[in-house]
């Protein structure tokens, strides 16, 4: 779902603002920064991660490490992250179905979205698709609408996991079109991937960063854009959205710190990724993945989270979306 009007306007504002200088506080960081990603390796929110640490560890000199931290559709990663040390030593980049989403899907996540975290700063968006074996027939939205209402229930439909972001754009799917699709959950993209392309299962709503290569290798083909807008990735591909009026989704990646974290701390975290995002490799990597840089100030990045929670609590309810 689009953001609202009010956070579109804040994110757009936010490219307009005066470069900040790197790092004031020279202390920070004085040894490796750990990032927790609440994803499996091989999804987009690594690739993201590790584009984003790369780069903050040739700007400071210092080692940004990538941690993954798997299970409970990103509510482990996320509520370790929680408990950590607000030091600016461990940080947490997640999307969106992990921090706005799961508080609606589960009864305890472990973790308060809002008390629990420093909103720093959104990194990238990325594109979804819809994507399916070379030996499934239909070739886009409409035709895999019509083979799953002549066969409900048959169709499996591959995620990354209960409560991840593709399982419920999956959910989101069914709802919107009427059909009924077997879920069928792996443990991280890269398993759920790795079956679809082996013809294990028919379809799967999969990021550009976990399905790209093997899209552009000719061994899954593309049905629909799970994005509000065609992706620059993918551009004669048609959006789910122009044959169901009103379906879309555009996932963001941002980065947490700690709550209690020194408000300059965050500041300087935020302008350090600022200038990460605007270097020329981190764009060509983003793009090469089917992603895009997005940035804000700490206060506009909890702009959007006030918006979004509330608007995916709806999201989730109308759309019957369950934990397994």
């Amino acid at each position: 779902m689009p953001f609202t009007r009010r956070a579109a306007t804040l994110l757009l504002a936010s490219f307009a603002l005066p470069a900040t200088p790197a790092f004031a506080n020279d202390k920070y960081p004085s040894k490796p920064v750990t990032v927790i990603v609440p994803q499996a390796p091989g999804g987009a929110n690594d690739a993201i991660a590790r584009i984003v640490a790369q780069k903050m560890t040739e700007q400071t000199g210092q080692q940004f490490i990538v941690d993954n931290r798997p299970g409970a559709g990103g509510n482990i990663g996320t509520a370790a992250a929680a408990k950590a040390k607000p030091d600016g030593y461990t940080l947490l980049l997640t999307v969106n179905s992990a921090h706005v989403i799961n508080p609606s899907l589960y009864k305890n996540p472990g973790f308060d979205p809002v008390k629990d975290f420093e909103p720093v700063t959104p990194v990238a968006t990325a594109g979804y698709v819809l994507v399916a074996n070379n030996g499934y027939a239909p070739k886009n939205v409409a035709e895999l609408i019509a083979d799953a209402k002549a066969h409900p229930g048959k169709i499996a439909i591959a995620s990354a996991g209960n409560g991840t972001l593709n399982h419920l754009i999956g959910e989101m799917l069914g709802k919107a079109a009427g059909i009924d699709l077997m879920h069928v959950p792996y443990k991280g993209a890269s398993a759920a991937v790795t079956d679809l392309v082996g013809g294990q299962v028919q379809v799967s709503v999969q990021s550009l960063p976990s399905s790209i290569s093997f899209i552009k290798g000719g061994k899954l083909k593309v049905l629909g854009v799970v994005n509000e807008k065609r992706v620059g990735a993918l551009p004669d591909v048609p959006t789910i959205g122009e044959t169901i009026k009103g379906f879309g989704s555009t996932p963001w990646y941002g980065l947490f710190a700690p709550a209690g974290t020194p408000k300059a701390l965050v500041a300087q975290l935020q302008a350090e990724v600022a200038k990460a995002l605007e270097s020329a490799d981190a764009k060509e990597k983003l793009a090469t993945v089917g992603c895009e840089p997005s940035k804000s100030t700490p206060e506009q990045f909890a702009a959007v989270i006030h918006d979004d929670l509330p608007k995916w609590a709806k999201i989730v309810k109308d759309s019957g979306a369950t934990i397994d």
